[in-house]
């Protein structure tokens, strides 16, 4: 699950080359406690980060930022942007199970399983977003030139709130995907686990 905090927009005069989108991470723990899988969910739903978008808690999440400095050149009557640096800061708040050590075997596996899938799926969220975020510095540096660079601002702004809609969108349609799916691809994960566990890939 994801949470897009907001955009801002940086208008500078300055000329300097477009750096490449980045994307800087950190990571939060929640604890659980808990020893049954009833129990675990339980600890999940009430402790889990709670998602405005939502309104409710989940067992994930991801909180994202973009950062926008645009570089403006006027010449010959007009204006245009020579850089475009586009940031993500993202911070993903991931469960920590306390109770690993007094809880059974199976209970262990399937939460190594479910564990890693929430990992997974937060850092897809972020994939999504640097990707959306080199599609805005390549929209913002193909924009054409405007009679002023108030006006360049303007369809600058324009620019980004559309992209970041379209990442917006982009972020539901993931979520929607993986929640349909959530129980098949557990259940497929257990599978090729229980397998490398067996083949002696795995500790048990």
């Amino acid at each position: 699950m994801h949470k897009i905090l907001f955009a801002l927009i940086i208008a500078t005069t300055a000329v300097a080359p477009a750096s490449g989108a980045s994307l800087s991470r950190t990571f939060s723990y929640f604890s659980i406690g808990g020893n049954t899988l009833e129990e675990i969910e339980k600890q999940l739903d009430a402790r889990g980060p709670h998602v405005r978008s939502t309104g409710r808690r989940h067992p994930g999440a991801t909180q994202m930022e973009f950062t926008t400095r645009i570089g403006y050149g006027e010449g010959k009557g007009r204006c245009r942007i020579v850089s475009a640096d586009v940031r993500v800061k993202a911070k993903v708040i991931l469960p920590r199970w306390r109770n690993r050590k007094s809880a059974e075997q199976d209970v262990r596996l399937i939460w190594d399983t479910l564990e890693r899938d929430i990992k997974r799926h937060e850092e897809s969220h972020l994939s999504i977003a640097k990707n959306y975020a080199r599609k805005m510095e390549r929209t913002l540096q193909k924009l054409r030139s405007m009679p002023t660079c108030a006006a360049m601002a303007q369809k600058a702004q324009e620019t980004t709130r559309r992209v970041l809609a379209e990442h917006d969108a982009a972020q539901d349609r993931f979520d929607r995907i993986e929640s349909k799916n959530f129980e098949s691809r557990i259940l497929r994960l257990l599978n090729y686990r229980l397998q490398q566990i067996q083949a002696g890939r795995l500790p048990g």
